[in-house]
């Protein structure tokens, strides 16, 4: 893929940056150096701060695909978790334990028992309610669903909006759409966990509808989207569909 410059109007950092971003943990396999496990984390650079979203189940690994990819902890300035769940948060520890010194931006919903333990570490927290800048041209979802309250991360790039999520246990296409109401562009790139294993067919051709209806151009789905969904995704974008399995790096 072409180089995705972060939109102007923020640092002149932002502006001259390629952005990439590496998937660092994943369940699903891409590349076999790299230590699968049940979760998602993806490193993402070329904005003013880099950025860790989510950090999967388990700290050694994450550390180790990491430092198999050339990155080190204290590289990372701001983390944002999109859920409590342990495949999501699990890394958390271990990766604090390295390097303490970062931002947390977390759903309003997290557990006050979860936000001490954070900062026992000395990380700073920063919780989320409704849609918001981070930092620069990093966004938030907001935390959205019911019964798992959720949020996604929106980049806001010169080719339009790249969006992660986590597992979207809120409805992948409900933070779509929220994404391109919030800051009323199209999606580039729809990437992460869409929560449609075991989903049946018909469900998952509902979302494809909604996601085409808002405009998404590119997908790379993972973690818990299940084989089949991936499997229809991929026949739907065709060449706009990427792998976004464990080592996908996708600029």
């Amino acid at each position: 893929m072409s180089h995705m410059p972060a939109a102007a109007g923020t640092t002149q950092e932002d502006k001259q940056a390629a952005i990439r971003l590496y998937v660092v943990f994943n369940n699903v396999s891409g590349r076999s150096d790299l230590q699968t496990g049940w979760g998602f984390a993806c490193w993402v650079e070329g904005f003013s701060k880099t950025l860790l979203f989510d950090t999967g189940g388990d700290g050694d690994i994450l550390l180790s695909n990491m430092n198999r990819l050339g990155f080190t902890a204290d590289a990372v300035e701001a983390i944002v978790l999109s859920h409590i769940h342990g495949d999501h948060t699990g890394g958390l520890a271990g990766f604090l334990g390295c390097h303490p010194d970062v931002t947390i931006y977390i759903p309003e919903s997290f557990p006050a028992l979860f936000q001490h333990q954070v900062e026992s570490f000395g990380a700073s927290i920063e919780s989320v309610s409704g849609p918001r800048r981070l930092f620069g041209d990093v966004h938030s979802t907001g935390q959205m669903g019911t019964v798992i309250k959720e949020q996604g991360v929106i980049l806001d790039t010169r080719k339009g909006l790249v969006v992660v999520t986590g597992c979207a246990h809120p409805n992948v296409a409900d933070m779509a759409e929220r994404a391109t109401e919030y800051l009323d562009k199209d999606i580039y790139l729809l990437m992460g966990g869409f929560h449609l294993g075991g989903a049946r067919e018909e469900e998952i051709q509902e979302i494809i509808q909604r996601l085409r209806a808002v405009g998404v151009r590119k997908v790379a789905p993972s973690h818990c989207t299940g084989g089949h969904a991936i499997q229809m995704f991929r026949k739907e974008w065709g060449d706009d569909f990427l792998e976004g399995g464990l080592g996908a790096v996708i600029e």
